[in-house]
C-alpha cells in the first residue's frame, strides 16, 4: 500500500479529482495549505502598496492506494496538474505500513 501526497495549484483540485475516480482511485483527503519552493513567493500590489507573499495558496492532495495503482495515479495527476509555470507542484509516494477501518475493523487493503 502506498500514499500518494500531490502539492497543487487549487483550481486544478477539481479536474484532479474527476480523473483519479475515472482510473479507480475511491477517496482522497483535501487540505489547503501554503508553502514555497524554488519560487520563494511572489510580490503583489494592493492598493498601490507593494508587498510580499511569503507563502502561496496550494491544495495538497493524499490517496491512500495498492501499489499497483501507484504509477496510473502519478500519471493521472502529473498530467492534469501540469501547466508548464513555476509552481505546478510535486507529488510524493510513501509506504503504508496499515490501513485500518475504524467503523469495522478492516485492514490493509481492505480497508482502503
Amino acid at each position: 500500500m502506498k500514499l500518494v501526497t500531490a502539492i497543487i495549484k487549487p483550481f486544478k483540485l477539481d479536474d484532479i479529482r474527476e480523473a483519479l475516480s475515472e482510473i479507480g482511485v475511491q477517496g482522497m483527503t483535501v487540505s489547503e495549505v501554503k508553502g514555497f519552493g524554488r519560487q520563494k513567493g511572489h510580490t503583489e500590489l494592493y492598493r498601490g502598496a507593494e508587498y510580499v507573499v511569503d507563502f502561496v495558496p496550494k491544495i495538497k492532495i493524499e490517496v491512500a492506494i495498492s501499489a499497483d495503482q501507484v504509477d496510473d495515479a502519478i500519471d493521472t495527476i502529473r498530467r492534469i496538474a501540469l501547466t508548464g509555470q513555476i509552481g505546478d507542484g510535486k507529488i510524493f509516494v510513501s509506504e503504508l505500513e496499515n490501513v485500518i477501518r475504524i467503523r469495522t475493523g478492516e485492514m490493509d487493503d481492505s480497508a482502503i
